[in-house]
């Protein structure tokens, strides 16, 4: 199925990361939902596991504003791209309207 879909939405770099909450009370607690202690310094709470879990949702938040900003990139691309096209087909609109004209005038003057 990913092979169907845009090389835009497969690309890993904009897979964006849902809200992390792990931990089921407050940051650096200690071990969080998934079962696992979180590493000996999260295990161990305290003000170096609050610490840990700051710099931990740092990341997380910096990353998201890193892949957030991509997309906004990709898409102004995207938009620059079909302006480009629209003018693109205007001017070819353009063209065969006059086409068009010039074998208006040409048949009317064939009749005479």
């Amino acid at each position: 199925m990913a092979s169907r879909l845009p090389a835009v939405i497969r690309s890993s770099s904009l897979r964006l990361l849902g809200v992390r909450s792990m931990s089921t009370g407050d940051f650096g607690d200690g071990a969080g939902k998934g079962g696992g202690s979180g590493g000996a310094v999260r295990s161990a709470g305290g003000a170096f596991g609050k610490m840990e879990a700051a710099h931990e949702e740092q990341y997380f938040r910096k990353l998201q504003q890193e892949q957030l900003e991509k997309m906004k990139e990709i898409m102004e691309d995207e938009v620059a791209h079909h302006e480009q096209q629209i003018r693109i087909h205007q001017e070819a609109i353009e063209h065969h309207k006059r086409k068009m004209s010039r074998i208006e005038k040409h048949k009317g003057t064939d009749s005479d």
